[in-house]
């Protein structure tokens, strides 16, 4: 029966990211523009994908589906922010909560297990060139994208469920404008040993080991790269994994400064580093991928010329 009682809110308050009302309305434009950004400039990365030709590879087959990941990575938390801020309230209901949890972690570790299968892709393609067609068929690569899906689904429902059986108080105000995972756990008033044990030991796994297998292919593929004669060959090597490795430096960092200390330690300053990779992250990979790729230059200018005709 005290658990019960316990576990009896029907809600959580978002405090956002500042309490301010002058600020909260400068925070809400500013997220709203950088959603828009972040859908869009993903939307035409896929479309450009799908529509030209040249741009069937493996390569940007992995690339559309980070761009789809990144679209609804940041539709998990941004919309829901937004609402709350025009229609002038600050709850999420539990079960709100909960869902938002389960898709944020989802998603979230999607984008890195997509960056590990583009490492390989690169890997394969600068070690591996005289086999790279035969290995990187389309069936390879739609089983690593759904292994991917299958493994980030199951650890995120894992850690919902976790969270699911603590118990909460009076407590229900999270300083976010999100569900994180950690400021929840925070407002347990029941014990968070095997929540926390779990985070270090599977959660530390999942996340660890996209992060390994990016780092093993980088070391191969700059051994192999170091071996090629001319400089011109090198920069055209490089050129390749440039933008692969801007994106993985500014996820994998924000989400360190982040998640690798225990719930009960999350402060203020974390907030502010989620901020990266919940919104920064997926907006800036659509500019990322464009500016440093001339394929993809080429094909997003032919896809905005044709919608500008039409």
């Amino acid at each position: 029966m005290e658990r019960e009682n316990q576990t009896s809110i029907s809600e959580f308050l978002l405090l956002g990211l500042s309490n301010q009302p002058e600020q909260q309305q400068i925070i809400f434009w500013l997220f709203l523009f950088v959603y828009m950004v972040t859908v869009t400039g993903n939307l035409f990365i896929m479309l450009a994908i799908s529509l030209d030709v040249r741009l069937h590879s493996p390569m940007y087959f992995f690339l559309a589906n980070l761009s789809f990941t990144d679209i609804c990575f940041s539709s998990v938390t941004i919309p829901k922010m937004l609402v709350n801020h025009i229609i002038g309230r600050t709850s999420i209901s539990y079960v709100e909560c909960m869902m938002q949890m389960y898709f944020f972690i989802a998603f979230g570790n999607m984008d890195g297990f997509l960056l590990m299968v583009m490492a390989y892709d690169r890997y394969m393609a600068i070690c591996r060139p005289l086999h790279y067609t035969t290995v990187m068929r389309p069936g390879l690569c739609i089983l690593l994208v759904a292994i991917s899906l299958v493994i980030t689904n199951l650890h995120a429902l894992l850690h919902t469920l976790l969270t699911t059986q603590l118990s909460f108080c009076a407590d229900n105000v999270i300083p976010h404008f999100f569900c994180d995972p950690y400021p929840v756990r925070k407002l347990s008033c029941s014990d968070t040993y095997i929540s926390d044990l779990m985070v270090f030991t599977e959660g530390g796994v999942v996340f660890v080991t996209p992060l390994t297998c990016i780092a093993i292919s980088y070391v191969f593929i700059f051994s192999n790269v170091m071996k090629i004669p001319s400089t011109q060959g090198i920069q055209k090597a490089l050129s390749t994994c440039g933008s692969h490795l801007t994106v993985v430096f500014l996820f994998y960092g924000a989400i360190m400064g982040v998640y690798l200390h225990p719930s009960s330690s999350y402060s203020a300053a974390d907030t502010v580093a989620s901020v990266i990779f919940t919104v920064v992250t997926p907006t800036l990979n659509p500019f990322i991928y464009s500016l440093r790729n001339q394929d993809m230059k080429i094909a997003l200018r032919r896809l905005i010329l044709t919608k500008a005709i039409l």
